[in-house]
């Protein structure tokens, strides 16, 4: 099967919101991440896949600049900073990480007004807020309750609520199904593929393969620390045939 990109790579390099030259990362000398390079186009949803320890977490730390890294992340085609996750961040490049990091001692509110904490402006606090308790009615009913207390699918929501109350130009998450039941999954992965349609560009790092792979437009492969396969989604006609990508 192939494993070419659905577009071709000069084209996709021209058109890419985000994009990785040469991008590797260590964890003090252990190259942990080989050098990669990746492009997300304007609101395009690409999955990264790959076994645990392949590198997932790893890539989406070290575009943030929160791991020691070499090469370059581009937004739009404008270097970013590197080691600076606070100034990646202002320029709207925002993480959902694993285990979804809240502030549990906080309420939900206060968890939520964090995610925009650098926005001066407050008829768009107000805009972004109004969408997030549309988005996750849940959270809009639990406001004052205490973060820490709610279930795990509603914090995963709390996590992905706070950043978008940031006002991200590229969402990066980070296994938002991890721990979650699959009505959950599923419902959290529609607002994922919701908010991509309106055309938010997303990288999805994801242990549940065939459900990313329902919305991503493609997928990179990643097995120590290297990308091995770009995948068209539409071309994985069946599991086994998923299966033959991790194994060979």
């Amino acid at each position: 099967m192939s494993t070419a990109l659905a577009t071709p790579a000069s084209a996709q390099s021209a058109l890419a919101m985000l994009e990785t030259r040469g991008l590797g990362a260590r964890y003090g000398h252990v190259e942990a991440l080989h050098p990669t390079d990746l492009q997300v186009g304007e609101g395009e949803l690409v999955a990264v896949l790959g076994p645990n320890g392949a590198g997932k977490s790893t890539l989406l730390r070290a575009i943030l600049g929160l791991v020691t890294n070499f090469g370059s992340v581009h937004l739009r085609g404008q270097p970013l900073p590197r080691l600076d996750p606070v100034a990646v961040a202002a320029r709207g490049v925002v993480l959902v990480p694993e285990g979804r990091g809240i502030f549990g001692p906080m309420s939900v509110a206060e968890n939520l007004e964090l995610g925009a904490y650098r926005l001066r402006d407050r008829l768009e606090f107000q805009r972004r807020w109004e969408r997030v308790l549309e988005l996750f009615p849940r959270l809009k009913e639990r406001l004052s309750q205490v973060a820490g207390s709610m279930s795990g699918g509603e914090q995963q929501m709390l996590a992905i609520g706070r950043a978008l109350m940031a006002g991200p130009t590229v969402l990066l998450l980070d296994e938002p199904s991890l721990g979650l039941a699959p009505r959950v999954t599923e419902e959290i992965l529609a607002t994922l593929g919701r908010l991509n349609a309106e055309g938010l560009s997303i990288i999805l790092v994801e242990q549940k393969a065939p459900l990313a792979l329902e919305l991503a437009n493609r997928a990179y492969l990643l097995s120590v620390g290297r990308i091995v396969a770009t995948l068209d989604p539409r071309e994985i006609t069946s599991y086994d045939e998923l299966a033959q990508h991790y194994f060979t």
